[in-house]
């Protein structure tokens, strides 16, 4: 196993922490793993699991949240597809940022800056900070207005604005203060990134019980369902291709690429984890992505969902689903748990905001790992907090959309010409038809990364800046953390 070197950018000091005899038994463990049966392997995966769980937090915050809630809602079952497929193609160019950082150990910042371009290297985490620091509004504002929908269930004058601030105020910074602890912890060592993946892991599960919930009270349409996710049907009517694409093209974030390779970094993985790593990002990342959305969509597609309407519901926020389903369902408890849910997405997304924040500020600013300065990093993006009741400014996600959106089809080239390096990487490129099949998946995740950004760029930076006429506008989502 690679020890971490502040000089040479290899691993991180965190990593050190680790117990470098455990790391021997599990480097072991693993390549015995490897010449198991399947089902021995995956028993084996399953109890090292951990840097995917931040992935899959990240990316289901708000903007999942109100994708899904606007797919279900607008087209009922169809669009179940586009979720699984999106993620696929981000799950193939983590494994390709995996193979990279997990055959070297080393940094991906400094290899970038030095293989490729210092620039690249550069906007690279620009782009990440820039990102998680704007797009943690839209997290506190799903979550503020859960907290008040439950406010007012509980009896709280819904006319009152001034009990509308307290309650937000107040539990924004209660989340904020939670967020802080389980962050900094991570930055401590390894009990603080054991725990730190723990409460990751038992948020998304919860968040998954809350939305199963009202799915089984609902019901489910299997006919319908087997439809959606394997018919790739596309809604009728303008702007459907347009939505689909931007949909795909946006479902990874460019701070969840940063993130990634150093969450790899700080659990001390190696070589000997690529098999592991592998079964992370399925099992850790994509189906609780996949399993979110989807009943997301189910449980909007059984409750509010209107086939006559035949056009995209732009008027729906998530509260407003949650409020129906107290009539649909004639009772407050789905209410009630479909709020919690919400929450639970929203401090996921929080918390991994500000991680990336703490890896990325030490690397842009070159400066070498201590707890302090990570943790120093971590708070940039606490200013968010404020978004429980006022949005951000216009420029900012304008600004934020034209820098991260720009840079993901970058990121992306980068990573497919750092994996294919083979004066770099040797070996670990890859050979035959595999390598061959394992590049067409990133070509075409490349190509739909650049659709999906030039349409995502399109409605969310040219449209502000130059509005269309209403008969032209054209209405897109997005399922960026």
């Amino acid at each position: 196993m690679t020890q971490p070197d502040a000089r040479t950018g290899q691993g991180l000091p965190m990593a050190s922490k680790w117990d470098p005899e455990k790391l021997k038994q599990e480097a072991a463990l693993l390549q015995a793993l490897e010449r198991a049966p399947w089902g021995t392997r995956i028993r084996g995966y399953f109890k090292l699991t951990g840097p995917a769980w931040l992935q899959s937090a990240m990316t289901l915050g708000a903007g999942s949240a109100v994708a899904s809630v606007v797919a279900g809602a607008s087209f009922g079952y169809t669009l179940l597809w586009v979720q699984p497929v999106a993620m696929l193609l981000g799950v193939i160019m983590m494994a390709a940022l995996g193979n990279v950082v997990l055959t070297t150990g080393e940094r991906p910042y400094r290899s970038f800056a030095r293989e490729l371009h210092p620039s690249v290297a550069f906007l690279w985490a620009l782009g990440s900070i820039v990102a998680s620091v704007i797009w943690h509004f839209p997290q506190y504002g799903l979550a503020g207005a859960a907290l008040w929908d439950l406010a007012t269930l509980a009896g709280a004058p819904e006319e009152s604005r001034a009990a509308q601030y307290a309650v937000k105020f107040l539990g924004g910074f209660a989340i904020l203060g939670m967020s802080i602890a389980v962050t900094w912890n991570y930055g401590s060592g390894t009990r603080g990134i054991k725990l730190y993946e723990s409460f990751l892991r038992w948020v998304i599960r919860l968040v998954i019980l809350a939305f199963l919930f009202v799915v089984l009270k609902t019901g489910i349409n299997w006919r319908a369902l087997l439809d959606g996710f394997f018919g790739f049907g596309l809604p009728s009517g303008p702007g459907s291709v347009t939505l689909v694409l931007g949909a795909i093209g946006a479902a990874v974030g460019i701070n969840m690429t940063f993130l990634y390779p150093y969450s790899l970094l700080a659990k001390g993985w190696g070589a000997h984890h690529k098999g592991l790593a592998r079964y992370d990002l399925v099992s850790s990342m994509f189906l609780p992505f996949v399993i979110v959305t989807s009943l997301i969509i189910i449980a909007m597609a059984n409750t509010v969902y209107d086939p006559a309407l035949g056009s995209v519901r732009t008027d729906l926020r998530p509260i407003d689903a949650a409020r129906s389903l107290q009539t649909l369902l004639g009772s407050s408890l789905g209410r009630v748990i479909l709020d919690l849910g919400f929450i639970g997405m929203a401090c996921g997304a929080i918390s991994t905001h500000m991680v990336v924040c703490g890896f990325t500020g030490c690397e842009m600013f070159k400066l070498d790992y201590t707890v302090s300065r990570y943790r120093r990093f971590t708070l940039l993006p606490a200013i968010g907090v404020l978004g429980v009741a006022f949005s951000s400014p216009l420029w900012m996600p304008i600004v934020a959309s034209a820098i991260a959106l720009t840079m993901l089809p970058v990121a992306y080239i980068a990573f497919f010409i750092m994996n294919n390096k083979r004066s770099y990487l040797g070996d670990a490129v890859g050979r035959g038809w595999r390598r061959s099949l394992f590049n067409l998946a990133m070509v075409v995740a490349i190509i739909l990364a650049c659709i999906g950004a030039s349409i995502q760029i399109k409605s969310r930076v040219i449209d502000k800046l130059f509005p269309p006429k209403p008969a032209t506008a054209m209405v897109t989502t997005s399922l960026a953390p």
